[in-house]
């Protein structure tokens, strides 16, 4: 019973709550805007062609489809074009936890539209086009969090490694499975 109480207030001043006898750790919504708030802006060069500038983007949680859905503002110029051009972008994504890193990346993206006001015709096709492919290369593996050694120290101790990452309307539960054996 004591040891039980012991590992409970470990799993609270650790960050982890404690249910069904499984520890589970949390990120919040805000934490995961803060976290990929310092990857952005980002650059993306088509060389000769265009740049293709993505701005800090708004994260919205999916709970009911287990994803985060996505938008931002975009500038798109360069050679191929007479002038800039700003407009959003609208993607979600799934999230995979990765193990080498500790950390919680953004995978399986699925970009929904890339609107840019006063394109004319043919280059907006071609940016429909690639738009969306080099959307998927500035956020493919984007981490939105990275777990510290003390966040799973406890987990550890009790032969426990992240599994399942579950996104719920306050934030991300990140459970756990026993390790594999090597």
């Amino acid at each position: 019973m004591k040891r039980r109480i012991v590992v409970i207030g470990l799993c609270l001043v650790l960050g982890m709550s404690h249910a069904a006898g499984q520890p589970q750790y949390k990120v919040s919504a805000e934490q995961l805007q803060q976290a990929i708030g310092q990857r952005f802006p980002v650059r993306h060069k088509v060389e000769g062609l265009l740049n293709f500038d993505v701005q800090e983007p708004r994260l919205r949680l999916l709970p009911e489809q287990n994803r985060i859905a996505s938008e931002m503002l975009v500038d798109v110029a360069g050679p191929a074009l007479r002038r800039s051009y700003t407009g959003a972008l609208e993607l979600d994504f799934e999230l995979r936890y990765e193990p080498a890193d500790q950390s919680i990346r953004a995978y399986r993206l699925q970009v929904h539209s890339l609107r840019l006001s006063g394109l004319p015709p043919r280059t907006a096709e071609m940016l429909e086009a690639y738009g969306p492919r080099l959307a998927e290369q500035s956020l493919r593996e984007v981490v939105l969090h990275r777990l510290r050694p003390k966040d799973l120290a406890l987990a550890d101790t009790m032969g426990l490694q992240p599994s399942t990452i579950t996104v719920t309307s306050q934030g991300l539960v990140v459970g756990f499975e026993t390790k594999q054996a090597r």
